[in-house]
């Protein structure tokens, strides 16, 4: 397509739709295709809370890699970096309902909000008890006075993860609703770019990063951040982000965290690898250890380069739930 970006795709207006069906595939043992943007779970169990997660595409294997045992039962994607339509939110949470009630668990963006609102009322006049949890983890989206109206971006790994145990341990509707907002408050994220994102169709991208500087706190879909840097090192970058989240969490001496450093799309783990020792670093002469790391692409937005830390704080049950059996495309212990 003369003009625009080298991309590896059919019609640009097509490629959520190609996507779901594509994704589907490839792992029929752990995902089923059910509507044009819809996926389920390969395995139907009869007795549990419905877990239902979703988004744009360009983030994968957001959101569709969090389907199966022990995480999302349903997922709806919209188109590229846009929020998923009511009929097909209400669409995965009716394949998701097993008479025990419905939780939500998206990030906390405008489109995403408000048609998962509308897709509440829908489900409601036909009965099925929905609960909406949205996840509010990217710290540099707003001041913590103000944290409903953070972002969610890499902490709707954690959150979901932490509710799709609660709900695979057969507790109630109020129990796992409470678990995933017991995650969210105790989550933070913050990130640096290094280039944009590029979007299928488009003929530039979506913002430039001058030689030798690093954007800081910039959204998955290319917000803007909070500041603009001179590119540090490794550990430069992982201490300064680890500053940071320690200095807006709740996580004195002797804290207990899950950590995961997250790939933007077109960052080497090689790279990623090396921000994680520096944040362990970090953490570990503020007396905080971590129970366990993840280290990978688990939100991406397409290309980019960079990553972000995410940060959870853990109690007793969360880490309990953090640590529970999962079995998806994106994730598996």
């Amino acid at each position: 397509m003369p003009g625009t970006l080298k991309k590896l795709v059919n019609d640009p207006a097509d490629v959520a739709v190609e996507l779901a069906a594509a994704f589907a595939d490839a792992h029929p043992d752990v995902v089923r295709h059910v509507a044009e943007r819809v996926l389920v779970r390969a395995d139907q169990p009869s007795d549990k809370v419905g877990i239902v997660t979703g988004g744009g595409s360009g983030h994968e294997p957001a959101f569709l890699g969090y389907v199966g045992a022990g995480c999302a039962d349903a997922v709806a994607i919209g188109n590229v970096f846009a929020a998923p339509s009511p009929d097909a939110i209400l669409t995965s949470i009716q394949h998701a309902d097993r008479g025990r009630g419905v939780l939500l668990v998206y990030g906390n963006y405008s489109g995403d909000v408000l048609n998962c609102r509308l897709a509440v009322r829908k489900a409601a006049a036909v009965g099925i008890e929905v609960r909406q949890l949205f996840v509010c983890d990217d710290l540099a989206s707003a001041a913590p006075d103000e944290a409903h109206r953070r972002r969610g971006i890499a902490g709707d790994v954690v959150v979901l993860k932490i509710a799709g145990a609660a709900a695979e341990a057969g507790e109630s509707l109020d129990d796992v609703e409470a678990a995933a907002k017991a995650a969210n408050t105790s989550t933070r994220t913050i990130g640096v770019a290094l280039s944009s994102a590029e979007l299928p169709g488009a003929a530039q991208p979506i913002f430039t990063t001058a030689d030798g500087e690093m954007e800081v706190g910039l959204g998955v879909h290319g917000e803007p951040g909070i500041s603009t840097q001179k590119l540090g090192t490794a550990d430069e970058v992982g201490a300064m982000l680890a500053r940071r989240l320690l200095d807006d969490i709740a996580c004195p001496p002797g804290s207990v965290v899950a950590l995961l450093v997250n790939g933007l799309g077109a960052t080497p783990l090689l790279e990623q690898y090396l921000v994680h020792r520096a944040v362990l670093r970090h953490l570990a002469e503020n007396q905080v250890s971590v129970h366990s790391s993840m280290v990978g692409e688990y939100v991406t937005s397409l290309q980019m380069a960079g990553l972000s830390v995410t940060l959870t704080v853990l109690d007793d049950r969360l880490r309990g739930l953090f640590d529970a059996p999962v079995r998806t495309v994106a994730m598996y212990r």
